[in-house]
């Protein structure tokens, strides 16, 4: 219920009454919680947020998975609730219209993700368009048209959602602000408000804007910048004279001039990103008291609307020239990545975030968080939301006021999957650098780190190799270049050294490592010193939460080497689930350690030059590690590839790392060795078959849906997940990866594409390159049991087109698995 009195104890105390904390406190009560306490410093249920202003648009479809599906579990809750006896969403569909060839071109690839996402979509001519929106502009080339898209007044489903969970045991209490917090080793004790104290285990932060000043009173970073986005409303339109409704044609948006539309009954709502971004921190945001309007919404800018309303009177003529009535700029939240900040924080136990919420996502967001919170994971995987993913550099002012500035600006461009930024860059680099800079390395960002992405200095490759798909065209062939093709083939008929160092290395000791390692992945882990495992760590579900290896330096002393943007947020997940009784101990050894990846069929004769040990196949057998010296660089070599060729990781102290380098460079040069990208790595691996966690692999997929039962143990003792696979096995799985080439030789796709049959979607693609070495386009995807057979026939849509396509045998290169182990 709505109290004036604070409760002194709740199992959880929700910190925000709008659209992402009434849905928190809704999903909670729905998994059977009680006891949960919800305050606002504002009133309820117009509590002065973004929510209280937002124009309330829902546009499901986005090249995110995780995205479209908190929209679409959105649109399809609100349908069912009611406030008062009223619905709470507007089902009016939505248009986004194409000003210019590339736009419509990109539509056919949204439709696509449409497709692949479960979302009924249509790319539909400038009639078709015209027949839902008459006013749009003769000069429109089309639209995509979404017919579930949905309009709402946000605060009507907060509202809904809040009544609903104060039925099940929530109240809410508006005009409370929190004030700080009660920690004890490093664990939260409760909530210190105006209004008193609440004790609590358990906090959820959904105050969006606000959410840094909440963050700073637990000394838990949030890393989100509120920026100003201006609405205006018009005055009554001639055209929609008589209307009796406050919307009934669909939302539009105009990308191509950053912009959007809604019928505000007989006036239309224009929404513009059409101007440099306006950054606040949240403590310049006023209090309720002293906001002129309230906290979220600022005084209108005119200067920052000017080329919006112009451009509204091109693509709605009824719009040129017309007056303003209603006009803000209101307040709302933009992250690093464009993605919200969801789950427990790293730096405190029982401090969960939910913000950087949209309408948009707001049903789905609540869903996933509850689950998080009462099941230990949710249903869908959220490694892009999850604030575990965030590096340290990510958390300054100047990096999150950048970053959220460009994810303002690129808000409705079109984004190429491989596009760079910009800005901020050179923040990580290599102890390599230099020596890429000599080779004219084209440096793509990850993480942070400057990564080599293919070589300028390898285009002679091009005349002295066999290379095959050396040349693309349109998409597919932006941010890419044929060298990479050179460097691919490269690597299988000679060697090639990849700059490695952004792997994340955590040290694991103590006597109690091996059990707790034992516990925590599904493979055997109890093997010789020397010992290198590939394994899965599992959710309690059996789905996949990391993909890493594990290798045995010392009795009780392991190296875990995991993908370096995953780092935090496998740290967490290994952190979590050892024991803190002091027997494990776990150290981050990944800015220790950099890392040369020495692969192809002369790997061994360029080792064997410099290297102090014998490093034959009988010595030095495949998945195995040794301690050596290379020159006079001490190392740990593993006799492990992603490559799928002969090789090592070779880990040194990061203050050797150019000495490596160029005793490596120089002991391979009779052998024809160059440098190698992160480009030729991907294809590479791919057409090995390795899968990559976040796109083949994660939590949604268990391991014998993946392809990597092989490194499951079930006669082992118990580990997290085994009773959820002991079920797979006895019930069987019905979807399996499944790799697919592309019929045309010539023809490659990028990802996230829909794979059909007939008028049926079988499912997406997860990971998709050119393969050099077998000279044709590969695609993976999850397919139905009954088309996963090699040699069915499918169709992979690419920007509208089928694309004839066959699943196939894997691996595609070296079956066996030989050149590994020679």
């Amino acid at each position: 219920m709505i109290e004036s009195s604070l409760p002194s104890h709740a199992r959880v105390v929700v910190i925000g009454a709008g659209i992402a904390g009434c849905s928190v406190a809704y999903h909670l009560t729905k998994l059977g919680w009680r006891d949960i306490v919800v305050v606002d410093q504002g009133p309820l249920f117009e509590t002065g947020g973004s929510t209280t202003h937002a124009p309330g648009g829902v546009f499901q479809i986005n090249a995110s998975k995780t995205i479209t599906g908190f929209a679409r579990y959105t649109v399809d809750e609100w349908a069912e609730l009611q406030l008062d006896g009223e619905p709470c969403t507007n089902p009016v569909g939505s248009l986004e219209v194409a000003w210019t060839p590339e736009r419509l071109t990109d539509l056919k690839r949204k439709s696509g993700y449409g497709q692949s996402w479960g979302i009924e979509s249509h790319v539909i001519t400038a009639t078709e368009a015209r027949e839902f929106v008459p006013m749009l502009s003769e000069r429109i080339l089309g639209a995509l048209y979404v017919p579930s898209d949905i309009q709402t007044p946000a605060t009507r489903p907060a509202e809904a959602m809040a009544r609903a969970a104060m039925t099940s045991g929530a109240s809410f209490h508006g005009g409370v602000k929190v004030t700080g917090f009660k920690i004890a080793n490093r664990q939260i004790q409760g909530v210190e408000t105006t209004h008193g104290d609440i004790a609590t285990d358990l906090v959820v932060s959904a105050v969006g804007i606000w959410g840094p000043n909440i963050g700073n009173l637990a000394d838990v970073p949030i890393p989100l910048s509120p920026m100003q986005h201006i609405y205006a409303v018009t005055e009554p339109l001639p055209e929609l004279e008589g209307a009796t409704s406050d919307i009934a044609m669909p939302l539009v948006r105009h990308q191509d001039r950053s912009m959007y539309f809604r019928q505000e009954r007989d006036s239309f709502g224009i929404g513009s990103y059409l101007h440099e971004p306006l950054i606040l921190d949240s403590e310049e945001i006023l209090d309720l008291d002293d906001a002129p309007i309230t906290p979220a919404e600022m005084s209108f800018t005119a200067n920052h609307f000017k080329a919006a309303q112009q451009a509204a009177g091109e693509v709605m003529p009824c719009l040129d020239g017309v007056g303003l009535t209603r006009k803000f700029n209101g307040l709302f939240s933009f992250t690093t990545d464009g993605f919200p900040i969801l789950g427990e924080s790293p730096q405190l136990r029982g401090f969960w975030s939910a913000q950087a919420v949209w309408i948009t996502h707001a049903g789905g967001v609540g869903k996933a968080v509850a689950e998080w919170i009462v099941n230990g994971e949710p249903t869908e995987d959220l490694h892009e939301c999850d604030i575990n993913r965030f590096h340290p550099h990510a958390y300054s002012r100047q990096y999150v006021r950048a970053r959220a500035a460009q994810q303002y600006r690129e808000v409705y461009d079109i984004i190429h999957p491989l596009q760079q930024i910009t800005e901020p860059r050179n923040l990580r680099l290599t102890p390599f650098h230099s020596r890429h800079e000599d080779l004219s390395a084209v440096f793509f960002e990850d993480s942070g780190w400057e990564r080599p992405r293919w070589y300028a200095s390898n285009e002679h490759l091009l005349q002295s190799l066999p290379v095959k798909g050396a040349s693309r065209r349109g998409w597919e062939a932006r941010e890419w270049s044929p060298i990479i093709a050179a460097e691919h083939v490269a690597t299988r008929e000679r060697v090639a050294m990849f700059d490695l160092t952004p792997l994340a290395k955590f040290e694991v000791s103590g006597r109690g490592s091996v059990a707790a390692l034992q516990h925590l992945a599904a493979n055997q882990l109890d093997r010789p010193i020397g010992s290198i495992t590939y394994t899965p760590l599992l959710t309690p579900a059996g789905g996949i939460k990391c993909d890493l290896t594990i290798t045995r330096l010392d009795h009780d002393r392991f190296l875990i080497v995991t993908g370096g943007g995953t780092r935090y947020h496998d740290l967490k997940w290994i952190n979590s689930n050892v024991p803190y009784d002091g027997s494990v101990s776990i150290a981050d050894a990944s800015s220790d350690l950099c890392c040369i990846g020495l692969w192809g069929p002369k790997a061994r004769e360029t080792l064997r030059r410099v290297c102090d040990i014998d490093v034959s196949n009988q010595a030095f057998p495949y998945m195995t590690a040794k301690r050596i010296i290379i020159g006079d660089v001490p190392a740990i070599a593993l006799r492990i590839s992603y490559v799928g060729e002969l090789g090592w990781e070779i880990y040194a102290p990061i203050e050797y790392g150019m000495r490596l380098w160029d005793v490596l460079g120089e002991a391979g040069e009779p052998h024809g060795l160059i440098a190698a990208g992160t480009a030729a790595f991907e294809s590479l691996r791919l057409e090995k078959g390795y899968r990559l966690w976040g796109n083949d692999i994660h939590t949604e997929f268990n391991p014998y849906e993946a392809g990597t039962e092989f490194a499951v143990k079930m006669n082992k003792s118990d580990f997290i997940g085994k009773s959820s696979l002991q079920a797979t096995q006895a019930n069987g799985i019905s979807r399996k990866l499944s790799c697919i080439t592309l019929n045309d030789s010539d023809r490659v796709v990028m990802g996230k594409e829909p794979i059909m049959s007939g008028d049926r979607v079988l499912g997406y693609v997860t990971s998709a390159n050119y393969g050099h070495s077998i000279g044709r386009g590969i695609a993976y995807g999850y397919l139905l049991n009954s088309h996963a057979t090699p040699g069915t026939s499918v169709d992979i849509v690419y920007f509208g087109e089928r694309l004839r396509s066959t699943v196939a045998h894997e691996p595609l290169y070296d079956p066996k698995g030989y050149k590994l182990r020679i």
